[in-house]
């Protein structure tokens, strides 16, 4: 079998699971477990689908890192519902769903399923790690635009993207990219900067949409190029981006180190090898509990096979 390795976002996944299964899917004791049940069956299915032969549940160790917020205090900021000085932000997350992530990770550890987190950075950060000089080809499970930086045709590395749903994801490699936003992936990241993302509190250079920052990539290559462009007064640049691009220096400095997905973290040397159910008895323990079902045996099924 030819190696494949498949990286998932998690949290990404389990949001979605919690979100689209039904809140009836619960334990005897009326623990909630339908993040838990659609996680396992988001992961049995792209298994079953693209047979890697190793996986890896990437975690947001620092979902919030506060060398990015340092940079830029908006990051995320619509997210945080508590600071607690000197700890880490928490996140809002539904109650529902925070009692579920501990199950998730004994049911992730119990089916073998290698969890990678890095301190103080996010699942992101992980997956750019791992994505970058694999050796083999990379599929990227996730919701997350920002990981369309890390496409690479020549080192076949795409991203699956289940904006829609995962069992409706779309394949995303150059030319889908190259479509959608007229850019290439290595230009993703300078696009995000200049178009701005709501989602993670990045307030783009006002007035400069998805078309003039396309337009001005397309123009200068990178962010660099237009910046250097917009100082130049002999420059192609109309007045008001010009002036729009000037006044955003203070943003421009720092943007881009914070949408940059890190690539060289020390992960250490990670098993992510798929070998199947790694301990039956706590996947036993763990399905009677919770009432895993058909969730479980499929999981496992897939696993074995």
């Amino acid at each position: 079998m030819t190696n494949r390795m498949l990286l998932l976002d998690t949290a990404s996944l389990y949001f979605r699971a919690f979100f689209g299964m039904p809140d009836s899917l619960r334990a005897d004791d009326g623990t909630p477990v339908n993040a838990v049940r659609g996680l396992m069956d988001f992961i049995s299915r792209l298994v079953a689908d693209y047979e890697p032969t190793h996986l890896a549940c990437c975690w947001d160790d620092d979902w919030r890192p506060q060398w990015r917020v340092d940079l830029l205090p908006s990051y995320k900021a619509h997210r945080v519902v508590e600071v607690v000085p000197g700890a880490t932000d928490v996140e809002e997350v539904p109650d529902p769903l925070e009692v579920q992530v501990p199950i998730i990770r004994d049911v992730l550890t119990a089916w073998g399923l290698p969890i990678v987190g890095a301190a103080e950075h996010e699942a992101d950060d992980v997956i750019g790690t791992l994505a970058t000089g694999a050796g083999m080809p990379v599929d990227i499970v996730t919701g997350d635009r920002d990981l369309f930086q890390l496409v690479d045709d020549a080192a076949e590395v795409r991203v699956l993207y289940t904006a829609r749903g995962v069992g409706r994801h779309e394949r995303v490699d150059t030319a889908w990219v190259v479509g959608k936003y007229g850019v290439l992936p290595q230009q993703y990241a300078d696009f995000a900067t200049l178009r701005g993302d709501t989602s993670d509190g990045l307030p783009g250079v006002p007035g400069v949409g998805e078309k003039t920052a396309a337009t001005l990539l397309l123009r200068f290559g990178d962010l660099e190029g237009i910046r250097a462009a917009a100082e130049d007064p002999a420059s192609e640049i109309a007045p008001g981006v010009r002036r729009k691009l000037k006044e955003a220096a203070p943003y421009l400095d720092v943007a881009p180190r914070v949408v940059a997905v890190v690539r060289d973290l020390d992960l250490g040397a990670p098993d992510l090898r798929l070998r199947g159910l790694a301990d039956a008895d706590a996947a036993a323990s763990l399905t009677e509990r919770w009432g895993l079902g058909t969730s479980a045996e499929r999981l496992t099924e897939v696993l074995s096979a």
